[in-house]
């Protein structure tokens, strides 16, 4: 009964997950484009490999997605703050939490276009307040190399708010009462209970909130492909999506999947050094 009931999703991540992936992997080692067909694909060994590192696109979308890493642990560290404030001092905390995920159920695309708007150079709200404010150049923000990564960092974290709040919540009503009133009776103050009870306990919250973010963030390309199609100037542009520039705009699908492949390996490496270190700050 157990096979019969797993079967289905397995054969769903064999032939959508696990065949396509052994077959990018060979393709990361050949020189072909989708459109010509299989009688075309010829082997090339770690040419597309050496190119990759020589490649000032993809060099570039690299580091802008280790730069993007950075809105994990602020992300969360915002939920995580919004968590014990809605749990503990927030009157109908259940409406805080519908406000605060329709980010996340939103359309994408919606959600993009809005903030296209809200960003724009001329007419947007956000340079509309800041010259009210007095600011005589206000950024050009989705247009300007210089913050443009900042902001879709921005939008991004606005959007993943939710999940992290959600299950930072569920973390913090886990915890055993007891404990908090032991260290009131005890004299330790609000921050002193955060400090020795809530975020120790929270940890393995944190750690899985932490792993899924990073590999999530890697993975980003919807949001970056709407809202500024990797521009300006490569500035937001990242790996997957310089991926899909690749293997779908330029035709070169042997060349896209050693793209695929050296992210494989990055996702991998960073994945096993969490789970390497998390024994040394993870309390279970």
């Amino acid at each position: 009964m157990g096979y019969l009931f797993t079967g289905p999703m397995l054969l769903g991540v064999i032939v959508f997950t696990l065949i396509p992936m052994i077959f990018s992997f060979i393709l990361s080692f050949t020189k072909w484009s989708f459109v010509t067909g299989f009688d075309k694909i010829r082997w090339n060994g770690l040419d597309n490999f050496r190119q990759l590192f020589q490649d000032d696109v993809f060099l570039k979308s690299l580091g802008n997605n280790f730069i993007m890493l950075l809105a994990v642990p602020v992300g969360m560290a915002i939920a995580l703050i919004l968590g014990v404030i809605i749990t503990n001092h927030v009157y109908a905390p259940g409406a805080f939490k519908v406000i605060y995920f329709m980010p996340q159920i939103s359309s994408v695309v919606a959600v993009a276009v809005v903030w296209q708007v809200l960003f724009h150079p001329s007419y947007g709200p956000v340079n509309g307040f800041l010259s009210a404010l007095g600011v005589d150049n206000p950024p050009k923000w989705l247009a300007d190399p210089s913050y443009a990564l900042p902001s879709v960092m921005l939008l991004m974290i606005w959007i993943d708010l939710g999940v992290s709040l959600i299950i930072y919540i569920a973390g913090i009503k886990n915890i055993p009462a007891d404990l908090y009133e032991a260290a009131t009776i005890d004299g330790a103050s609000k921050f002193a209970q955060f400090r020795s009870i809530t975020f120790p306990l929270l940890t393995p919250t944190t750690f899985f909130l932490l792993v899924t973010g990073i590999i999530g963030n890697f993975k980003s390309f919807a949001l970056v492909k709407v809202l500024t199609e990797g521009g300006p100037a490569n500035s937001t542009s990242v790996v997957v999506y310089d991926m899909y520039q690749t293997a779908f705009v330029d035709l070169q699908t042997g060349y896209a999947s050693s793209m695929v492949m050296v992210l494989f390996v990055i996702v991998l490496a960073i994945t096993g050094l969490q789970w390497l270190g998390q024994r040394y700050w993870v309390n279970y």
